[in-house]
């Protein structure tokens, strides 16, 4: 995955004005700021076997954990950023069930991408596309985004349909591009345009 590129800024030239759209709200979940108080439910998905099965980190040591939620929070004391790292907080359970990432990574094409890491107890109820929705909603109604994308491990089914529920499409496999935990992964490259996703919600308005 390329690494978010910052807007060239030159002499005289000022940062653009970015709106503070978070946090962002669905039905059952709000994606906010992370806190300090978030530890304890950011450690426990963060040490499931199952829930990094698929990634390129974990499982946490306390330690690691530690170090993860004092770069978010410490990434939040400036606005605007190029990687926005944040909670999804369940309304019902009052609780920090996942973690939602944003980037932009490219500013001039206005290519964004998007990622998702949810507690194993909350799977299978629809919540990783309610938030991702959010997310692009975002990128392309608020931000003026032109096109979002997305990657996961091949084999994480639950992944990549989420990514095809919100209407993307695959456009890529990348042959062993990542290091997974049993060795290097296929990848798949999901990429949705900011015309096709409003052509699709005005379709499925009532």
């Amino acid at each position: 995955m390329k690494k978010p590129v910052a807007t060239p800024r030159g002499p005289g030239r000022r940062r653009p004005t970015v709106p503070r759209w978070l946090p962002l709200e669905t039905e059952r979940l709000i994606l906010r700021d992370v806190r300090e108080d978030d530890f304890d439910d950011v450690h426990e998905y963060a040490t499931d076997l199952e829930v990094v099965r698929y990634m390129n980190w974990g499982p946490n040591t306390p330690e690691i954990t530690r170090q993860v939620l004092d770069g978010w929070l410490k990434d939040q004391r400036r606005w605007p950023r190029p990687v926005v790292n944040m909670a999804a907080h369940h309304k019902t359970d009052g609780r920090m069930i996942g973690a939602v990432r944003f980037a932009i990574l490219d500013a001039e094409s206005g290519t964004g991408d998007f990622g998702y890491s949810f507690n194993r107890a909350y799977w299978n109820q629809g919540l990783g596309a309610e938030a991702a929705g959010a997310v692009v909603r975002n990128a392309f109604e608020t931000l003026g985004l032109r096109r979002m994308i997305a990657t996961c491990d091949a084999r994480n089914i639950g992944s990549w349909r989420v990514m095809e529920k919100l209407g993307m499409r695959r456009e890529a496999l990348f042959r062993q591009d990542a290091k997974a935990h049993d060795g290097w992964r296929d990848s798949y490259l999901y990429a949705i345009l900011a015309d096709e996703w409003a052509a699709a919600r005005a379709e499925n308005q009532p």
